[in-house]
């Protein structure tokens, strides 16, 4: 009885350890990783450009050109509004959230009112 603790006790200590250590030394990246890299990695999936909208939105011309993507939008009423805001569009009307989980309505820039649409990405266009 004594031995068979006993090699079970020895077998317990030394037999997990060796399973819980890897080492790895001179392994490549992974495949995935330089193609992660070169389109900006992770930060611009999640933060495409809320750091680069300025308070009077640069001119409604600035978003002109913007491309909205398709996506499930996860973006409320209020801060797809606060978006809108934040670009220099004041008194967004009618935003509805279309098939394409973009937001779409009108909104005044300028003095006179513009199309607006918001995606899923927080990028604001105006047509």
């Amino acid at each position: 009885m004594r031995t068979t603790l006993a090699a079970l006790l020895v077998a317990t200590l030394f037999g997990s350890g060796a399973l819980a250590q890897t080492t790895v030394t001179g392994t490549p990246a992974a495949p995935d990783a330089k193609t992660s890299q070169q389109s900006g990695g992770q930060n611009s999936v999640t933060r495409p450009n809320t750091d680069k909208m300025t308070p009077d939105g640069g001119g409604a011309g600035a978003h002109a050109n913007v491309q909205l993507e398709k996506g499930a939008n996860s973006f409320t009423e209020g801060e797809a509004r606060a978006r809108l805001e934040k670009s220099g569009y004041a008194d967004a009307k009618d935003l509805m959230k279309d098939g394409d989980g973009i937001w779409r309505g009108t909104a005044m820039h300028g003095g006179k009112p513009v199309k607006v649409g918001l995606d899923f990405k927080g990028n604001v266009s105006a047509q």
